[in-house]
């Protein structure tokens, strides 16, 4: 196997029903513009709150993507 190289970048998925829901929108929106996308780690998962109550779950995901070269 050649040696990677990969970038980690940091995403915050939200959702009115869940943090599952959450995490999954903010690869699934990565997956759009972001190829070869490898590793998903959920970070942190924390609520947004109006009058005690949940808004939305977000979770912070941490995502990472093999870099490319010209000869890839």
């Amino acid at each position: 196997m050649a040696e990677s190289v990969y970038k980690v970048i940091e995403l915050v998925g939200t959702s009115s029903e869940s943090w599952e829901k959450a995490a999954t929108m903010a690869v699934e929106t990565a997956a759009k513009s972001v190829r070869d996308l490898r590793i998903a780690e959920v970070v942190q998962l924390d609520m947004q709150l109006d009058n005690g109550k949940v808004m939305a779950y977000r979770a912070k995901v941490k995502v990472s993507f093999k870099y490319h070269t010209d000869e890839d």
